[in-house]
């Protein structure tokens, strides 16, 4: 038993190792989709703004229109140290229109005449954000892995191999025109896979889990689409879907890759759910190694059906929350229900709220089942412990 339980612990870190170079491959991996052209003659740096004259600037009612004069200092790249005249157009739409103070922190385009090599035109693209994004990940990396250690780090790891997955292999196959339900699909059964192999290692538990999840994860393919179809919805309810067709991407399967949305959105809840009831049905174990299989099996309904309770309105308050300014419109207008309903991006919501919760009461049951056979069997070449 100690040799077994020494093969599994080496076998994680095996893994997790393996894990690690899988990320930094998918991190050098081109998209497909690079356009050396574009950076030619066109740097993107930091800088921060020195000085701006708000002269141009016109204002209708809460619109701001014009451009903004303003001169930057570039903090990063060969032309560090420099200073610069810059612009900053606003087109009149506050969703995308930014307005720079000094001491701004900016992302700077600056374009390059192609000979000599010295700027010819500088705008202020965006505020610069990406310092403080990095410090909040290693501010939540520092936490993960000072408070649950190797499954800390192991959780951080399936982090960054997840939004390495999606940003190098599920978004490039998709404009790739690859059909998107199965490669999302079998992109989810991966991530949920190495996920599920990271945090448990190779355990009943994680068998537990991982076939709970995979299974959740199919009930939930299956009924966005079968849904979807009757909802009648359109992919172009999302937004940037109609940006794509513009840009050239006409063959795009946009409905198919909005109802896969769907099931990538609920992963991970389906993911916590199936890892909630195989953890407790192997404490129980553990602590009961006499139960019988009915016993354990109605254990797992009941801790699911307790877990379903609030994890349903989790789903509720997580979709909804980016919906918030929707619905005080149509508050604020005194649009009756009837209409709020049959909206097309409303009825979205209620698709993806819905699907996402009849997916997590399907995969509760289907977890119990599973952790009352595999945790009761005779012989089994994964550890019993779970631990």
């Amino acid at each position: 038993m100690v040799m077994n339980r020494e093969l599994f612990r080496k076998a994680d870190v095996y893994f997790a190792v393996f894990v690690v170079f899988v990320s930094v491959f998918l991190w050098f991996l081109p998209t497909g989709f690079e356009k050396p052209e574009l950076k030619k003659n066109t740097l993107r740096e930091k800088g921060v703004v020195i000085s701006v004259d708000d002269s141009d600037l016109k204002r209708v009612g809460l619109i701001l229109t014009g451009q903004q004069d303003m001169e930057l200092e570039i903090l990063s790249g060969r032309f560090k140290g420099h200073r610069i005249k810059a612009s900053n157009v606003l087109m009149g739409q506050m969703s995308v229109d930014k307005l720079f103070r000094e001491g701004d922190k900016v992302l700077a385009v600056l374009k390059t005449d192609g000979k000599s090599g010295e700027i010819v035109n500088a705008r202020a693209a965006e505020q610069y954000r990406i310092d403080v994004e990095l410090a909040l990940f290693v501010l939540f990396g520092l936490f993960l892995v000072g408070y649950a250690r190797w499954t800390g780090f192991r959780a951080l790891l399936s982090f960054v191999f997840t939004a390495l997955i999606i940003w190098k292999v599920l978004i490039p196959l998709f404009l790739k025109g690859v059909p998107p339900l199965p490669v999302a699909f079998l992109v989810v059964s991966v991530t949920t896979t190495v996920i599920m192999l990271l945090i448990t290692g190779f355990t009943r538990k994680g068998a537990v889990a991982l076939s709970g999840a995979i299974c959740g994860v199919a009930l939930t393919t299956f009924l966005a689409v079968v849904f979807g179809a009757w909802f009648r919805i359109p992919g172009t309810v999302k937004d940037f879907a109609e940006t794509l067709l513009y840009s050239g991407f006409y063959s795009l399967q946009l409905t198919d890759i909005f109802l896969s949305g769907i099931f990538i959105s609920a992963a991970g809840a389906v993911m916590d759910m199936a890892m909630d009831i195989a953890a407790s049905q192997a404490e129980i174990v553990q602590k009961h190694p006499s139960i019988s299989r009915r016993e354990l099996i109605v254990s797992g309904f009941r801790v699911g059906q307790s877990v379903i309770g609030t994890m349903t309105t989790t789903l509720l308050f997580a979709y909804s929350g980016s919906f918030t300014f929707v619905l005080m419109v149509f508050m604020a207008q005194g649009t009756p229900m009837e209409y709020i309903f049959n909206v097309s991006y409303v009825a979205a919501e209620i698709l993806l709220t819905l699907v996402g919760s009849f997916g997590l009461v399907l995969v509760a049951p289907v977890t119990a089942l599973l952790g009352g056979f595999l945790y009761t069997a005779g012989s089994a070449p994964l550890s019993k412990s779970g631990s």
